[in-house]
């Protein structure tokens, strides 16, 4: 690499690799202090302030004063298993959290033994050489040792404008305390331009933002919109649950004449059945965790509430190079006014097109990181071996990097004579054209030509060279450069042509998301014929129109959105573009997935509803505004991302569905018999033993559900669609409700039949067990009858039906558990009636799931079923 090349001057080799692994044990990881994991003390007080426990609590005293001594003891031995399982929710989400933050550490670069390595951030040790290009976040604070950098330092000083960084002519200990910074650069701070080498003198804590505190490392994550409005609604449900449960405890007492005791007791089963607990474990286990299976997906989530959005993404804006296309460019052809070459099965190089490479080499960095100037140097040291066209260890005096204005790099190089200067340039053809100020019809044919190779898919460049007079005010000083390349005169030379083929597996993975109402919109810096072409070879659009980025400028931001809703190809984009591209977009309504990875592409990927940032390829700064970071810069993973954010999104609304569909026939059976003068169902002991089902299969029934056949086949949910909507909860109400109303009625017929109380606690207990298995069940595929296994089925749901039965059989044949439960041996003819609840529950669930098929076969666009 260049920067490599640049140390070996100044004799620099870094650190040996046992200097630094002493020095890392010595000094410890270049880290700020960090947000610990919650410890298991912080669990179990939370889990003690829950309004679960305190219930757990007032329900416990209510048995002791009763002298009920068992069931005290048996609720209160419960707190410990409500603890046991937050503990493994918990611990199972930090897991995923803090695998996920070692994937997201920021890395760096840094020379030891003589080699350049990409090393962990924390790794980094006092005196390691760090190599920093553009898009660096730099890993501490350093010494600039050689190179040229701007550096956005405005997290330390506020400051938005670069700082420039130069080396001093010595490095001494007395520089480390001059009053000027301009030849040290800070740990946390942007790389914004050029390349430099820099000594570490400070890690940790000691570097500046380390001093300033730690209040950039403990900033908490904000919660998702999602949870944000699930706690909204546990409040409200817990505040409904209290007028409720006080109402219930005065009808018992005051209108049924129940003891107050009793009436307690009732009253607390209805507070308890009417909180929604489950709901908040249900946004923070499957987020965490799906977030952790996205990354086996190779795309790192750095945002966990980009989780939730992924499902609603309807326009997928991606670069053309590395995420369409392979990013393994060559050298396919070269092109002059009067002469064309093509690499494929050539022999010889016409020496006619040794100057066109040549130059080309010149416009390039020796050892460049850029896969198309890596292609020039390739072609070059390949078909100009042994020649005196080959360069190689010369450096510019000065260079122009390409820019907003001009798509055109320039490298000035010294000559025998102290006022002549070599001028190399390559760039957009069109832009190499102008410095050349090539009259019409050479313009004309050149863009002629350009369009016939960017028709084919090649990469166009435009390379020209040319000669400047200027020296220094005074010996050994340098001259005074043109403040831009337009101030040379330059000679135009031809066309290198490069091929950069597309990604196999691309055109399967744009078909997906045609199929799933995901548009695939390109966004690229090359010609608009290279554009179409690749468009045309993957799949992405039939449509022949192409806005460039001169067009762009030209539109007003309405009549900007209407082009876009009939255009997929967007060429000729500089980093601003984008930005104005993504905000029409989502301006008419669409949510946006936008890929980058340059410095300029971060407020295009901030804008973006999911930012998603090359992680090969990718600068340190796009990655850090992006959501997602690609761990593989293939657009195929983009796609299987979306289809994980899919199956999380269905699961949520599944857990969601269940959630409210069970708590019904649990809420009518504590609330109803008090109005009825019945003797009370559910107890508190009763609620407790549904829970022990009720929060696995929230937090591991679900969260596994293997996705949907047609989770690819059908348009993406709404961004505004709530799974807590009133919408999305009326079939799992209604589902409830049927359950309860036949739970009801079984005790009903029991009641008039004249079977005591514990007997008929005992069947409607039992079979509401058996109905938690069947609501889990309706809720997997409403596409599949209730009681059909699904091809792809769910590994936890059969440990669930085994923990079903072992509950029953131990409720109902372990004699002193029974009598804690107040429940009795019931006859035959009590269970029949409990089996007919079961098989009238099945037709009721199975009849709603019909119904709703029925009506989103009706409405178009929808797909199967009740709201997912």
């Amino acid at each position: 690499m260049a920067e490599q090349s640049s140390s070996h001057r100044h004799g620099l080799q870094g650190l040996s690799s046992v200097e630094a692994a002493e020095r890392l044990a010595r000094d410890g990881p270049n880290q700020l202090p960090g947000n610990a994991p919650k410890s298991t003390f912080a669990i179990v007080r939370e889990v003690l302030t829950e309004p679960m426990f305190l219930m757990l609590l007032a329900a416990g005293g209510v048995y002791l004063a009763l002298g009920d001594k068992g069931e005290a003891l048996f609720l209160l031995s419960f707190v410990f298993v409500v603890i046991g399982i937050t503990l493994v929710q918990e611990r199972r989400t930090q897991r995923a959290l803090e695998s996920l933050r070692d994937l997201s550490a920021p890395r760096a670069l840094v020379l030891r033994d003589g080699v350049q390595l990409r090393i962990a951030g924390r790794d980094v040790v006092c005196g390691d050489l760090l190599v920093l290009r553009e898009g660096d976040r730099v890993a501490a604070d350093a010494l600039l040792l050689s190179g040229q950098l701007e550096v956005d330092e405005s997290l330390l000083t506020g400051e938005s404008v670069p700082a420039a960084k130069h080396p001093r002519a010595s490095e001494s200990a007395s520089t480390l305390q001059a009053d000027t910074d301009s030849d040290r650069v800070f740990a946390s701070t942007v790389v914004t331009r050029g390349t430099g080498l820099a000594r570490v003198h400070a890690t940790a804590g000691h570097t500046a933002v380390g001093r300033i505190g730690t209040d950039l490392a403990t900033t908490q994550t904000p919660s998702s919109p999602l949870q944000q409005r699930s706690r909204r609604l546990v409040r409200s449900l817990g505040l409904l649950a209290l007028a409720l449960a006080g109402a219930q405890v005065l009808l018992g007492w005051g209108w049924a004449g129940r003891p107050l005791l009793d009436s307690l007791l009732s009253g607390i089963a209805l507070a308890m059945a009417l909180l929604p607990e489950e709901i908040p474990v249900i946004l923070t286990v499957f987020l965490a965790l799906g977030a952790w299976r996205i990354a086996q997906r190779q795309v790192l989530t750095r945002r966990i509430t980009a989780v939730e959005t992924l499902g609603a993404v309807t326009v997928l804006a991606v670069d053309k190079t590395g995420t369409l296309t392979m990013n393994r460019m060559a050298v396919a052809e070269l092109a002059t006014p009067t002469l064309r070459w093509r690499a494929e099965g050539a022999q010889t190089l016409p020496e006619a097109l040794h100057p066109l490479v040549e130059w080309a080499m010149l416009a390039t960095p020796g050892d460049p990181f850029d896969p198309m100037e890596k292609a020039i140097q390739h072609f070059g040291h390949t078909w100009l071996q042994g020649t005196e066209h080959v360069h190689d260890g010369r450096e510019p005096e000065f260079a122009y990097d390409l820019s907003g204005e001009i798509l055109a790099m320039t490298r000035v190089y010294a000559t025998g004579a102290p006022q002549q200067h070599l001028l190399a340039t390559k760039g957009a053809p069109e832009a190499v054209a102008d410095l050349c100020h090539l009259d019409a019809d050479r313009r004309a044919a050149l863009r002629r030509q350009v369009e016939d190779l960017a028709g084919r898919g090649l990469r166009v460049l435009g390379v020209a060279r040319g000669q400047w007079t200027g020296e220094g005010a005074s010996p050994g000083e340098p001259p005074a450069w043109p403040g831009s390349q337009h101030d040379f005169d330059f000679e135009f030379l031809g066309l290198v042509a490069l091929a950069d083929p597309p990604r196999p597996e691309v055109p399967e993975a744009i078909a997906q998301c045609r199929s799933a109402g995901v548009r695939v919109v390109m966004m690229t810096g090359d010609h608009p014929a290279t554009a179409r072409a690749i468009a045309r070879q993957v799949g992405l659009s039939e449509r022949p129109q192409v806005l460039t980025g001169d067009e762009l400028q030209a539109l007003d931001d309405a009549t900007l959105r209407e082009r876009l809703r009939h255009t997929d190809l967007c060429a000729r984009l500089k980093p601003a573009h984008k930005l104005r591209l993504v905000q029409a977009l989502r301006a008419d309504g669409a949510v946006v997935a936008m890929t980058g990875d340059g410095v300029n592409d971060a407020p295009a990927l901030k804008a973006a509803d999911v930012g998603i940032a090359m992680g090969e390829r990718g600068t340190d700064v796009a990655r850090e505004a992006a959501a997602l970071v690609l761990l593989q810069d293939s657009f195929a993973h983009i796609v299987a991302a979306i289809r994980q954010g899919r199956r999380i999104d269905d699961n949520v609304r599944k857990a969601t569905r269940f959630v409210f569909a069970v708590h019904v026939p649990i809420v009518a059976l504590a609330l109803v018999p008090t109005l009825l003068h019945w003797p009370a169902l559910l107890l508190p002991v009763h609620i407790v033993l549904l829970e022990l089902l009720i929060d696995p299969a929230c937090s591991v029934v679900f969260e596994a559900e293997p996705e949907q056949a047609d989770t690819m086949q059908r348009p993406a949910r709404p961004v505004q669609d709530s799974p807590f909507a009133l919408r999305a909860l009326l079939w799992p109400l209604a589902q409830g409700l049927g359950v309860a109303a036949l739970l009801l009625a079984a005790q009903a017929w029991l009641h008039a039949q004249g079977w005591e109380a514990a007997q008929g606690r005992a069947v409607v207990l039992g079979t509401l067990l058996v109905c938690v298995l069947l609501l889990i069940q309706a809720q997997r595929d409403p596409t599949r009858p209730l009681l059909v296994l699904q091809a792809r089925a769910n590994r936890w749901l059969a440990p669930m039906a085994a923990a079903v039965g072992l509950l029953l059989a131990a409720i109902l044949g372990i004699p002193a558990l029974r009598d804690l439960m107040g429940l009795a041996p019931a006859g035959l003819a009590a269970w029949g009636a409990g089996a007919g609840v079961l098989v009238l529950s099945v037709v009721w669930l199975e009849g709603l799931r019909r119904i709703a098929r029925c009506g989103a076969g009706a409405r178009p666009g929808t797909s199967s079923g009740p709201a997912r």
